[in-house]
């Protein structure tokens, strides 16, 4: 009988130290979407990945603009062609479209991949301002409100005002540029 009650108090007694534990915890909240944005390295980021696509844009123009002046000059000739070089002519144009399909494949593949270098730098950024603020403020929990992942919660604190000042962002304030990814064309100024 002693030992069921033993069992029962020191039951209550950690239940008790748990809910102690759960109420205390902080818990904050961010939009992580609306504070990438503030930040000028995203301008850049943005800037670079635009420019990649642009090069990528051209390449694609430039196949289509050659694929364009085969078929051309394959309708304007045919007629005088004998079957064996029609039916080569036909292969060359099929290869060179098919070959444009596979770029246009691969290029939006590349797009998402350089897109994610330009905007690794500035997300690991804000995580470390965000960490900062939550220990320092003591937050147990950040929530991002961008995601729409939180379905419900009670009133919690909004730290974008103290990640940003962690930051020292400036709204509008130039971009200095972060470490582009290897192999990615310096951004100029118009």
């Amino acid at each position: 009988m002693k030992n069921k009650l033993k069992l029962v108090i020191i039951g209550v007694v950690i239940t008790a130290c748990s809910f102690t534990n759960v109420s205390a915890q902080k818990i904050a909240h961010v939009n992580l979407d609306s504070l990438i944005t503030l930040l000028p390295e995203s301008k850049i980021a943005q800037q670079g990945v635009q420019e990649y696509a642009k090069q990528l844009e051209q390449q694609v123009t430039a196949m289509q603009a050659e694929l364009q002046t085969k078929y051309a000059e394959f309708q304007e000739k045919s007629k005088d062609m004998a079957e064996l070089v029609r039916a080569s002519k036909e292969k060359e144009l099929n290869d060179l479209n098919q070959r444009i399909q596979d770029f246009q494949q691969q290029a939006q593949a590349d797009y998402q991949k350089k897109s994610a270098e330009f905007s690794k730098p500035v997300y690991e950024k804000a995580k470390r301002a965000i960490d900062q603020v939550a220990r320092e403020n003591g937050y147990k929990y950040v929530l991002d409100t961008s995601t729409g992942i939180v379905l419900f919660s009670e009133p919690s604190d909004d730290i974008i005002a103290l990640v940003i000042k962690k930051l020292g962002v400036v709204p509008n304030a130039t971009p200095t540029p972060i470490n582009a990814p290897a192999g990615t064309p310096p951004t100029h100024k118009k």
